[in-house]
């Protein structure tokens, strides 16, 4: 079998011509597993509204994210997102490839962000934290507790204990807002379940007077097992007129004149809080209560203790009689 020189040349050609194709399809195939270049100043990025794939092909190359646009543009067309990709605020992981890269940003998997109210936090630390963190944004005129109260519809007087301390996840930009009322929303979900089981029996009027009594016990609580009794000793004191003598409302109530130590002076001092000089509930929270606090105010131990005292190991000694109460204040408060 013979061939001519043109048939030769046309059979090299469509080898190079396949091996081309071939190599140019590992290259492009490979480019969907391979680590794309992330480094900590650019894991971060933004996609502004109205970006098309030029665009962001652009800043991704301009961030050296990527090192060239045609392989990603090219991605996107064989996977039909060229028009699907999202504005948003993403964050690669150190290993991320472009498929990752392309599903984040047809899916607008956005980076969420957190911030952390913490149990027994007062609400004046609370809206400092969101005043501090920078991915909040900043809506509201002014976080006095009367523009508060408005925006979350609440229909109370104090601001204090009307939110659920937690860690809440949420995208940049998120308004100050939305995270007081998915706050405020969590509390009255949680307290209204805790309520519907409470046990039966209790001194308490409404949810209100339970999330008082939970806030103080917060407060009082060093280990989590022992909320239970706490809140056994506040109701027997309730239930017998006695005041709740509770040193955390004093210091609620002595605001920036507390620095640390509490004094018989400062327990003789009226305060709406003082409840050493005032018998009854403080008027509203001291705290935000987490929901172990918040069951034990409404299933409280049943003990005839009507005293307990600080041992120093974060635990109370509890106590039925002053007279019992007073030894235990000499052998662990001296």
């Amino acid at each position: 079998m013979t061939f001519t020189l043109s048939e030769i040349l046309k059979c090299i050609k469509n080898r190079k011509m396949l091996i081309i194709s071939f190599l140019f399809i590992f290259w492009c195939a490979s480019y969907l597993f391979l680590p794309l270049n992330i480094t900590e100043e650019n894991a971060s990025f933004e996609i502004s509204e109205g970006s098309n794939i030029n665009d962001i092909t652009e800043q991704l190359v301009e961030i050296k994210i990527l090192r060239g646009s045609f392989r990603f543009k090219l991605l996107t067309l064989v996977f039909n997102k060229r028009e699907d990709l999202k504005r948003g605020h993403y964050k690669l992981n150190a290993d991320a490839t472009a498929l990752d890269l392309l599903d984040m940003l047809a899916y607008g998997k956005e980076s969420l962000y957190s911030i952390y109210f913490a149990e027994g936090f007062t609400s004046a630390e609370m809206i400092k934290k969101i005043k501090e963190n920078k991915h909040i944004k900043k809506t509201l005129k002014s976080y006095d507790s009367e523009s508060i109260l408005k925006v979350i519809s609440s229909d109370k007087k104090y601001l204090e204990g009307l939110f659920f301390p937690d860690s809440y996840y949420f995208y940049k930009n998120t308004s100050d807002i939305e995270i007081l009322q998915n706050s405020n929303s969590v509390l009255n979900r949680k307290l209204q379940s805790a309520w519907d089981n409470r046990s039966e029996g209790l001194p308490y009027k409404d949810m209100y007077e339970a999330l008082i009594i939970a806030s103080i016990i917060e407060k009082e609580v060093g280990v989590l097992e022992e909320a239970q009794i706490i809140a056994g000793v506040f109701v027997n004191r309730i239930n017998i007129g006695m005041p709740l003598q509770s040193d955390p409302t004093v210091i609620y109530g002595m605001g920036k004149r507390f620095n640390g130590n509490i004094t018989r002076k400062d327990l003789k001092r009226d305060t709406p809080y003082n409840t050493y000089t005032r018998k009854g509930l403080p008027p509203s929270p001291i705290s935000l209560p987490s929901l172990n606090s918040i069951e034990a105010a409404l299933n409280p131990a049943k003990t005839n203790s009507l005293y307990f005292v600080a041992k120093g190991n974060r635990r109370h000694h509890f106590s039925a009689t002053l007279k019992e109460h007073n030894r235990a204040v000499r052998k662990y408060q001296k």
